[in-house]
């Protein structure tokens, strides 16, 4: 059980954000959101950040990182940062600190996500796509991959958070086949997270650019391929957006049937919002769909982007007020 104010926290390999929940069933007040790089370690950027908030000290805390969390102390995936539940318990004079994987309050958060939280993606036929009340996939490109998937156990909901960022990933097709060998490996491999997310659209960019020119030329950052993309003004981004809509419906696509989510498929992270537009030209449904022999299954998949801000600060406050309906593996330090 959380005792109240509860501090959540979604922290990230390039940006951060504190929030506190002062009593159960209430929305958590933002207190701050800062760029993890800006901070030593955690204590400092929650030091600071409640100080913003000039309300109650918490008197427990759930922080989400962007980890596999695995022990006492968590090293983020993409940053420096070491969070130890014990060790923020300890400075803020907490009696329960529990940390957990990003994507476990996401899927918590999509538990009773309503339509107005969401945009559909995808070609709605007679009678609409619809989901069931079966496992529910939440996933998301951004700094990083993260995914997890809610699953319903009798009247519980089991939260499984995955690496599935971290797996292989190989072309499908005559085009991808002969892009690979042009795409920049991280120790010798391409991985999911090395295409879909905020580097991995850096790199797609950099290998179009030189399977078509044989030259290097200088890297552009996430944001200028997304932008010159969306302005038509580099074919090469053009091109880099429309891959990794394509390969972002696939990756859907192959956790949806891991997970058989007939409940839907909820993609957050910083870029999908980005990028709209791009997702509803149809290719990334296309590939999402073809998965024979369950097309007519995966049709009936529903597949969304999660239009909310901080998902994961409303997650992690359903976390902390309903502990009799998640379940959820973390990482929990208890005071004396």
């Amino acid at each position: 059980m959380f005792e109240y104010p509860v501090l959540v926290g979604d922290i990230g390999g390039t940006n951060t954000r504190f929030a506190l929940v002062p009593e159960a069933g209430a929305p958590p007040g933002l207190l701050a959101h800062v760029e993890t790089a800006g901070y030593p370690d955690p204590s400092a950027a929650i030091r600071a950040a409640l100080a913003t908030g000039g309300g109650p000290a918490p008197r427990s805390a759930i922080l989400a990182v962007a980890a596999r969390v695995d022990g006492p102390a968590v090293r983020l995936t993409n940053a420096d940062w070491v969070i130890e539940g014990a060790q923020i318990g300890r400075d803020f004079g907490l009696s329960r600190a529990v940390i957990v994987n990003d994507y476990v309050p996401v899927a918590a958060g999509a538990a009773e996500i309503s339509p107005g939280e969401l945009t559909p993606v995808g070609p709605h036929r007679e009678g609409g796509i619809k989901g069931d009340q079966g496992a529910r996939l939440v996933l998301g490109p951004g700094t990083g991959f993260g995914a997890a998937a809610l699953l319903p156990v009798g009247d519980r909901l089991a939260i499984v958070s995955t690496e599935s960022g971290h797996v292989d990933f190989g072309p499908s097709d005559a085009a991808e086949h002969a892009l690979w060998p042009h795409l920049e490996r991280i120790e010798g491999r391409i991985t999911v997270e090395a295409l879909l997310s905020g580097p991995g659209l850096s790199r797609l960019h950099a290998g179009l650019r030189r399977a078509r020119t044989g030259e290097e030329g200088p890297k552009l950052d996430p944001a200028a391929v997304t932008q010159a993309g969306l302005d038509g003004t580099d074919p090469d981004a053009v091109a880099a957006l429309d891959l990794f809509a394509k390969l972002l419906g696939r990756v859907c696509g192959d956790l949806a049937l891991t997970f058989l989510a007939t409940g839907g498929v909820y993609i957050g992270g910083g870029i999908a919002p980005r990028i709209l537009d791009v997702l509803h030209k149809g290719a990334f449904r296309a590939a999402f769909e073809h998965k024979p022999p369950f097309v007519t299954q995966m049709e009936a998949i529903p597949t969304s982007v999660i239009a909310i801000h901080d998902p994961a600060l409303s997650g992690l406050a359903a976390l902390a007020s309903r502990p009799d309906v998640f379940v959820y593996h973390g990482q929990v330090w208890a005071g004396d």
